[in-house]
């Protein structure tokens, strides 16, 4: 603790936070002599969200899907890969577009994606204000392509990328389709 020039308080309230967070639990270790030790261990939720690092392994299965030589197959396969990402989401329950895609900023922010929701009643529309794939967009808008099929996916509505940040635009903006 000295060296990372924390008190030992600091690490108990952390610790505390992070297991009312779901993220971390305490294991009870007895001991053949003297008093029971504490490990901490991350929880499913903690594992997933200690490891999402997943830059590297992104890019080289980008760079394979852009290798493929026959563009119905890439786009047949992007298509494959946004409807996986729709199934994990779950289902968005609304009667609206709208709140679907309310629903789709809860589950985003959880993943630390900020999104809003914005336009009118009538033209939803929804910002994404920082990309989830900022690398891979850089070498290939192909992932716009990927992300608005996904889009399109959860929120049962063909979508439109209206605005984007690779155009020079603050971020992206995603309406329904007329």
């Amino acid at each position: 603790m000295q060296e990372l020039g924390v008190t030992a308080t600091a690490v108990r309230q952390r610790l505390t936070r992070l297991i009312a967070e779901g993220m971390v639990f305490r294991e009870t270790r007895v001991q053949k002599r003297g008093r029971p030790s504490h490990c901490y261990l991350l929880t499913e939720k903690g594992q997933l969200r200690a490891g999402t690092n997943y830059a590297d392994l992104a890019t080289a299965l980008w760079d394979e899907v852009r290798s493929i030589d026959e563009p119905a197959v890439r786009v047949g396969f992007l298509g494959r890969i946004a409807n996986r990402l729709a199934q994990q989401a779950g289902p968005f329950i609304g009667s609206t577009l709208a709140e679907r895609m309310s629903q789709l900023t809860e589950y985003m922010g959880e993943r630390q994606i900020p999104l809003e929701v914005g336009g009118t009643k009538e033209v939803p529309t929804l910002t994404i204000l920082a990309c989830p794939y900022p690398k891979l967009a850089e070498r290939d808008r192909g992932v716009c392509a990927m992300e608005k099929m996904w889009l399109s996916e959860v929120l049962g509505e063909k979508v439109n990328l209206t605005s984007c940040r690779l155009d020079g635009a603050s971020c992206c903006v995603f309406e329904p389709s007329a």
